[in-house]
């Protein structure tokens, strides 16, 4: 470790690297082995050679070593003393030029055979593709392919969000090529392997997305306990389930998010029955990519100067085009459309709608200390 990284480190600054967690060099190494025979067995012919020169034709060591290079790569004659060779010089040039092709068609065939045989190029392929994503920051892992697993990359992509999809299946390279994945890792989502490949401790969060419960469970168990080890900030972790009970029992279980696909779809199809002129609204200006219109919560903490404050006091809608459309209360009560004078209190959350620069300068604000002197 350099002397930068370890005052980095008794600094408290975050060292960020571009090489991979895991690293596949001991392993592509390992392939490339067998080519080290032929490689040897060439330096010795061709040192017998320089030294068969040297003392039959009485040659300097650098007139021999040329002499054995091109009589052992067979390239032709003429550019020494050839035509005055001895009978034994002779004899000994034939056999070295037979020793000379037979031990490149050996070499040749090695190198071939490690080559084409698959796993040195996958490896290579795979080698790539984590020093990829090696170079991501405050990315998403998704966990397990499946429709959802297309449909939130198809909605990342439009966003512009990083994002590694993680999964077993063999054919993971022509799914990512089907559905546009730009990173993707073929590996056992709940294992460290997986989490080191997809370079989880830089990411923002992880979203797991198999339909199977007990896959779900496993891997929000799996990341918590390897952020644990990380002793890093808690990831946010989305999961789907099946059922409304799958849902309070996985948000027990460590995921800050839950979706349960049926509800959501009864809320939809609920909503678009009561209110059919209502149905595109989130579609059209909070999904739409590059939208100006945007939403998000903003968490009040007992140290931010907005606390006991009035809605008006913050200025939101005159400085930054922001408004606050809801306040959850840390009690549970939810606030609709809560006037200028309502007071802002310890733990809640405010609802804030507008542009996403806006939202994030209100945040921002929100969380400070002391009142902005400009207010």
């Amino acid at each position: 470790m350099s002397i930068l990284i370890r005052i980095k480190k008794a600094l408290g600054w975050e060292v960020r690297s571009n090489k991979p967690e895991y690293d596949l060099n001991p392993l592509i190494y390992s392939k490339l082995k067998p080519i080290r025979l032929p490689l040897i067995l060439i330096q010795i012919v061709l040192m017998i050679g320089t030294m068969g020169y040297v003392y039959f034709e009485d040659y300097t060591i650098m007139h021999a070593i040329f002499q054995s290079a091109y009589t052992l790569t067979n390239t032709g004659f003429g550019a020494l003393n050839e035509s005055n060779f001895k009978n034994v010089t002779i004899v000994f040039t034939v056999c070295l030029m037979l020793a000379g092709f037979a031990s490149l068609i050996f070499a040749v065939g090695i190198v071939i055979d490690a080559i084409t045989n698959g796993t040195l190029r996958e490896l290579l392929k795979e080698r790539r593709m984590l020093y990829k994503i090696a170079r991501l920051r405050r990315h998403f892992v998704i966990f397990y392919h499946n429709e959802y697993t297309a449909q939130v990359a198809k909605q990342f992509n439009e966003n512009h969000v990083p994002f590694v999809v993680v999964d077993p299946s063999e054919n993971i390279e022509e799914l990512a090529k089907e559905h546009n994945y730009p990173y993707f890792v073929k590996e056992e989502p709940y294992k460290e392997l997986a989490f080191l490949k997809s370079h989880l401790s830089s990411a923002k969060g992880a979203i797991s997305l198999s339909k199977n419960i007990s896959d779900n469970i496993t891997l929000i168990a799996s990341v918590r306990l390897y952020e644990k080890e990380l002793g890093r900030n808690p990831f946010l972790i989305i999961s789907n389930a099946e059922t409304q009970n799958e849902k309070i029992r996985l948000k027990k279980l460590g995921a800050d998010k839950v979706v349960a696909t049926p509800s959501l779809m009864a809320k939809r199809v609920s909503a678009m029955a009561i209110r059919p002129d209502m149905e595109n609204v989130l579609d059209e200006f909070l999904y739409k990519p590059d939208t100006p219109i945007d939403m998000e919560e903003a968490f009040v903490n007992e140290d931010s100067w907005a606390v006991d404050k009035e809605i008006r006091s913050l200025h939101l809608r005159d400085r930054l085009k922001v408004s606050i459309i809801g306040i959850t209360e840390a009690r549970g009560r939810f606030i609709q459309m809560p006037k200028g004078s309502v007071k802002i209190t310890v733990g809640s959350k405010l609802l804030l709608v507008g542009s996403q620069k806006g939202i994030a300068k209100a945040k921002k604000m929100i969380s400070l200390k002391e009142k902005p002197e400009d207010l």
